[in-house]
């Protein structure tokens, strides 16, 4: 099955809610970048987190027959990147975030939506 990076998107933020991501970011930037259609924005509170969060996000597109381009960073828990290709997963421990802010770097995205993970 062909998934479209609407469907991909969805799935990213299915896995970052099942491992209890917080500040979840969805931007749409397909108008403002070829490298992609969306980024997903998340963090962890602790480096085994943002660890859990992308193997997540991985194990379940794995399911599904969607397989990532590429996986960097996950080994060191500061910052992963997940690249689906029309989706990128950017998850970072809570002091990367504020460092790269990636939120704010792509706040041009039209559709940008938070998502409140609520416990």
């Amino acid at each position: 099955m062909e998934y479209t990076s609407e469907q991909i998107k969805d799935l990213i933020v299915e896995g970052c809610l099942n491992s209890k991501a917080k500040d979840i970011a969805v931007i749409k930037v397909e108008h403002l970048t070829v490298i992609a259609d969306y980024l997903v924005v998340a963090s962890g509170k602790s480096t085994t987190q943002v660890k859990a969060i992308a193997n997540n996000i991985d194990d379940l597109l794995s399911k599904q027959g969607i397989e990532p381009l590429r996986r960097e960073g996950i080994p060191e828990g500061r910052w992963a990147v997940v690249d689906y290709g029309v989706v990128l997963a950017h998850i970072f421990n809570e002091e990367s975030r504020k460092l790269y802010c990636l939120d704010q770097l792509w706040s041009d995205g039209s559709n940008v939506t938070l998502i409140d993970n609520v416990e």
